[in-house]
C-alpha cells in the first residue's frame, strides 16, 4: 500500500520553527516531484512549496519565501519542510503530496492540486502570537 505519513507539527510562538517531514512507504518516490500544501480551517488547500525529483528546483509560494526551505532524501524516502520565522497566519493542517507524473517538474503544474494523487493524512501546526 502507497502511503505519504506527516509528522512534525505542533503548537509553536511566533518567531518560532518547526521541521515537518513526509515519510513514503510502498513504493519509491525518488523519480517524481514532491509538494507541501496547507489548509487553513475554512479555506481551500493552497500551494506551499515543492521540489523536483533531484531536489535541483524548488518553487515557494510568495507568503514563505525566505523562511521555509523544502528538501527531499530520496535514500530515505523523506521529503521535508523546514519552517522558520513561524507566523499566526502559517497556522494550518500540512500535507505532504506526490506528483502524479514523473520526471517532470514545472513551475506552472507544480503549484497545482490537480498535479498530485498521492497524499498524506496531514499534520497540524499551530502558531501562537
Amino acid at each position: 500500500q502507497v502511503q505519504l505519513v506527516e509528522s512534525g507539527g505542533g503548537l509553536v510562538q511566533a518567531g518560532g520553527s518547526l521541521t515537518l517531514t513526509c515519510a513514503a512507504s510502498g513504493r519509491s518516490f525518488s523519480d517524481r516531484g514532491m509538494a507541501w500544501f496547507r489548509q487553513a480551517p475554512g479555506k481551500e488547500r493552497d500551494f506551499v512549496a515543492a521540489v523536483s525529483w533531484t531536489s535541483t528546483r524548488t518553487l515557494y509560494t510568495d507568503s514563505v519565501k525566505g523562511r521555509f526551505t523544502i528538501s527531499r532524501d530520496n535514500a530515505k524516502n523523506t521529503v521535508y519542510l523546514q519552517m522558520n520565522n513561524l507566523k499566526p497566519e502559517d497556522t494550518a493542517v500540512y500535507y505532504c503530496a506526490a506528483d502524479r507524473a514523473t520526471y517532470l517538474f514545472a513551475s506552472a503544474r507544480a503549484e497545482l492540486f490537480s498535479t498530485y494523487d498521492c497524499w498524506g493524512q496531514g499534520t497540524q501546526v499551530t502558531v501562537s502570537s
